[in-house]
């Protein structure tokens, strides 16, 4: 163990490239052991199962989605928050369409509770009080919100945009500006 230094950290990380680079359905604990060059009992030495690989790569999916979108918008309100959480979303699915993929799996419900999910939703909340959007009015606005960030960088990945005009990033941005209105003008706002 100590020659291939093998820490569920590690295999954590080869899972996630390997879901970048296969896809995160095809992430196998047989793939992971062969990366190692090592017997796949070695890996469930760390390990508790394939399905205990899988949650650690959607959690540090998550993780890393999370630290990107705080880094962007500190500092930032209105729709110059929003475009940059929004820009998180799309930028980490294109370039990391596997782990976005693992980002997207439902997880164990102890798993979920600790995971980096609650600070996506508080971050997305944040921006939404800067709308005056308060509760329950923010759930709403919340599932919205991921829902078209989630859909429009499905579509994108799956190549849904590729053959059409305008350009998608133009789409984009026109959709991040009715976004804007959008919340700027959601029914039942503090004035």
């Amino acid at each position: 163990m100590a020659r291939t230094g093998l820490t569920p950290q590690r295999l954590t990380h080869a899972g996630a490239e390997l879901a970048d680079e296969v896809g995160f359905d095809q992430v196998t604990v047989s793939e992971v052991a062969r990366r190692f060059g090592v017997k796949v009992a070695s890996v469930y030495s760390h390990l508790k199962s394939s399905q205990d690989l899988r949650t650690r790569i959607a959690l540090l999916a998550l993780e890393e989605m999370a630290d990107r979108a705080a880094d962007a918008v500190a500092g930032r309100a209105g729709p110059d928050a929003l475009t940059a959480f929004a820009n998180v979303y799309r930028d980490y699915a294109r370039q990391h369409p596997g782990r976005y993929a693992a980002a997207r799996t439902r997880l164990p419900a102890e798993a979920a509770a600790a995971s980096a999910g609650i600070r996506h939703s508080n971050l997305m909340r944040a921006i939404l009080r800067g709308y005056a959007i308060d509760e329950p009015e923010q759930t709403h606005a919340v599932r919205l919100l991921g829902s078209i960030f989630h859909g429009y960088a499905a579509l994108e990945l799956s190549g849904g945009f590729d053959h059409s005009e305008p350009p998608a990033a133009d789409s984009w941005s026109r959709i991040l500006e009715v976004l804007d209105f959008t919340l700027t003008n959601w029914p039942g706002r503090r004035p």
